[in-house]
């Protein structure tokens, strides 16, 4: 079409290494698991009898960095890992959990379009009643972990552990319900007193405040701080043996008001599905749709603030990773991602003279502050 869009990595260590390696470390995985399995454990870590892994959601290496004063323990020796793409919490959790790429696991983005139904789903909070049974394409390594003689154990807030999403991309793990940071470490660290565990601990903290108030704001680096001093007590707690990885699903970026664009309804004419997030949107278009000519079209209109790719040239590029036949349809017809901090809204559906709302921070896209997330390494896992 004439105009090149970014490639996406294809040999760097991700989320999708995350519990392979741990797996690795506990010596209940080789290189022949590996190999007869498909997956990657690019992750060097020291061998461990159990393996906490914490996952904060939304902590960006880049804003972690700009906060270092705050997050003395999380900014020790720290290193940075590719979360992946896209940096939704959805698509991101699916990859680190079944050690596949979204165009695998088929969780495309925050929200996907459903080619037998021909609606856009949430796919972060529709599991109960929007997303079929057969949506989750890929095993969790969790469901793998017994018979490798792991204990798989999820540690998250007690809201979360009915829900069709933990069913899905949690599946086979035990829950342990733990509402504040200081009892989920507690929680994680009595899961790790005796045997071999996985245990998995969830930080939701982060990302719902810096949505709502920006990760530049007093509140976020409030919280930072407070998983700072947390994780330094799991880390002085945990048995020699255990191994501590801490993470994140992607980082996030502050929209300013005047960033938030409208989407040209005139563009949106064709398309009879918008998906994904703001900062990365998919759009499906109805059948006989010229999309070589809509691509042209918003690349004319947003090429400087996006990246404008057909759907053939976005899995070319390798941004879904690799992509099976029955993932093709669900992603969009048309992919834009926001460069810079521009964040592309569909405000066809607001009344005259009503506000739009609109999210202070946000993620999705491709920029280093969105992709780039911490990884450090603790307990026996410290290098």
């Amino acid at each position: 079409m004439g105009t090149s869009v970014p490639t996406a990595p294809d040999a760097t260590a991700n989320l999708a290494d995350v519990f392979p390696s741990c797996l690795v470390a506990l010596g209940a995985a080789d290189d022949t698991w590996l190999r007869s399995t498909g997956l990657e454990a690019r992750i060097t870590l020291r061998p461990a009898r159990s393996a906490i892994v914490v996952l904060v959601d939304g902590l960006g290496a880049d804003a972690l960095a700009a906060r270092a004063g705050h997050a003395r323990w999380l900014t020790t020796g720290r290193k940075r890992l590719r979360s992946g793409f896209p940096t939704t919490t959805a698509a991101a959790l699916s990859t680190l959990t079944t050690g596949r790429s979204p165009g695998t696991h088929g969780v495309v983005g925050y929200s996907g379009w459903n080619p037998d139904t021909g609606r856009v789903m949430n796919l972060l909070s529709g599991w109960d009643d929007e997303v079929p049974a057969d949506w989750f394409l890929a095993r969790t390594l969790f469901s793998e972990a017994p018979s490798l003689g792991v204990d798989p154990v999820v540690v998250g807030p007690a809201r979360y552990r009915s829900s069709g999403m933990t069913a899905n991309v949690l599946g086979g793990a035990r829950y342990a319900s733990a509402d504040s940071i200081p009892q989920r470490v507690d929680a994680a660290l009595a899961e790790t007193t005796t045997g071999r565990s996985l245990v998995y601990l969830y930080v939701p903290e982060l990302d719902s405040i810096g949505h709502k108030h920006g990760w530049q704001s007093d509140r976020w680096t409030a919280a930072l701080e407070l998983l700072d001093g947390e994780l330094a007590r799991l880390e002085s707690r945990a048995a020699a043996d255990v191994g501590i990885v801490v993470t994140a699903d992607h980082g996030v970026l502050d929209v300013p008001e005047h960033a938030n664009i409208a989407i040209d309804p005139l563009l949106l004419t064709d398309v009879v599905g918008v998906a994904g997030d703001p900062r990365c949107r998919q759009f499906t278009v109805a059948p006989g749709t010229d999309v070589r000519s809509l691509v042209g079209r918003f690349r004319a209109r947003y090429g400087k603030k996006a990246y404008v790719a057909s759907r053939d040239e976005a899995i070319a590029a390798g941004w879904f990773g690799a992509v099976s036949d029955a993932v093709v349809p669900r992603i969009g017809d048309v992919v834009l991602v926001a460069r810079g901090s521009w964040a592309f809204n569909d405000d066809r559906a607001l009344r005259d003279g009503e506000s739009p709302k609109r999210m202070v921070g946000q993620h999705g896209a491709m920029t280093d502050e969105e992709t780039m997330v911490p990884l450090r390494l603790a307990g026996a896992f410290a290098q």
